[in-house]
Parts: C-alpha cells; sequence; structure tokens
C-alpha cells in the first residue's frame, strides 16, 4: 500500500514524532478521508509501519543469510554491504525505521516498545542461524554462544546505522564491521 511504503521511506528519514499525516498524506498523493478509512489513528499507523518493515526488512535477512551459494560468514558480510549500498543510495538520510522508533520511546506510545522488541528479537534469531551455519561449517568456534553474538551483531550494528546517518558517511558501517569480524577471527583463533 502507497501510504505504508511512504511511511516507510519518509519515517527512515525524519522519525515518527518529528513527521505529521499531512507530511504523509502529501507525499503520497492520498486523501485525509482514505487514511482515516485505513488507519484509525497515527499510532494505529504507526504500528502497521513497523509490521511492515519487519516483514520486508526479514525477507531482505533471508535472502542473504539464507543463500547457500556463499559461505555463512560472506553471508553476513553481503548483508552488510547491501545496506551500505542503500544507505549510500540516500545520501546517509535514512536509517532503520526499528532502530529509530527505538530512540524515540522516550514518546510513542507503550504499544511500540513490545512490538520493536519482537523484532529485534526475530532479527537476532535470523541472525543467530547464519551464525551456527558458520559454526556447522567450521568458520567460527563451536564455543561461541550464536544468540548472544546475534544480539552483538545488531546492538552495534544499530548504533553504526545511526552514526553514519549523523555523519552522512559510511565510516561507522564500516569501522563496525571490521571490528565484528576482527572479533570472530580472534576467537577462531584461540580455539
Amino acid at each position: 500500500m502507497r501510504l505504508l511504503r511512504t511511511g516507510v521511506a519518509i519515517l527512515t528519514e525524519k522519525g515518527f514524532s518529528a513527521v505529521g499525516i499531512e507530511e504523509i498524506l502529501e507525499s503520497a498523493e492520498v486523501p485525509k478521508g482514505s487514511f482515516y478509512h485505513y488507519f484509525g489513528s497515527k499510532d494505529v499507523f504507526g504500528l502497521e509501519l513497523i509490521d511492515a518493515y519487519a516483514d520486508y526488512f526479514a525477507r531482505k535477512l533471508d535472502r542473504w543469510f539464507d543463500n547457500t551459494n556463499r559461505a555463512p560468514l560472506d553471508r553476513l558480510r553481503d548483508f552488510i554491504a547491501d545496506a551500505r549500498s542503500g544507505m549510500a543510495r540516500y545520501r546517509y538520510r535514512r536509517g532503520c525505521l526499528v532502530g529509530n522508533l527505538g530512540q524515540e520511546m522516550g514518546v510513542l506510545p507503550e504499544p511500540f516498545r513490545k512490538r520493536l522488541a519482537a523484532v529485534f528479537r526475530d532479527w537476532e534469531a535470523r541472525t543467530s542461524r547464519c551464525l551456527r551455519s558458520a559454526q556447522e561449517a567450521g568458520e567460527i568456534p563451536r564455543s561461541i554462544d550464536c544468540e548472544r553474538l546475534a544480539q552483538f551483531f545488531w546492538t552495534g550494528w544499530e548504533g553504526a546505522v545511526l552514526r553514519a546517518k549523523l555523519e552522512r558517511r559510511p565510516d561507522a558501517l564500516d569501522v563496525f564491521a571490521e571490528g565484528f569480524f576482527a572479533m570472530i577471527r580472534a576467537r577462531s583463533k584461540g580455539r
């Protein structure tokens, strides 16, 4: 739906609190009455945006992480390269909708918290499966807790995305990725 696509595009750049419904409607070229036909309020719209973005991003993660033509850690590198390219395409003005909304939790309705936390848990589970494949392939030691490593990845990656957006350049993405894989290499040598 055009309203959801437009909402995601605008909110990945500006955030939920900074954007009024009018801006989204004008950009989507949709009359106000149509908005309230589909969504009872801006909050309902926000929750729908989270779900739509989560579905889109889950498919994206699966496309990269389930690509058995690539070694598991290369799949993770491929995801990072794709995300970096996506941010560059928008000159680092757009970030992650889930990360953006998480930063606004102080002013957002409480139901957003549960929805956002569930999205992060889903991304971590998908990442953890890819990391377990890396264990099975001998790329990382069996002693590594893949669930914790996936949590670490998303905590660091979201911070890197925020900083790349803030500075409008990819340095933070590169620093995080290099550090993440260096940490894995160091743990692999110390098996």
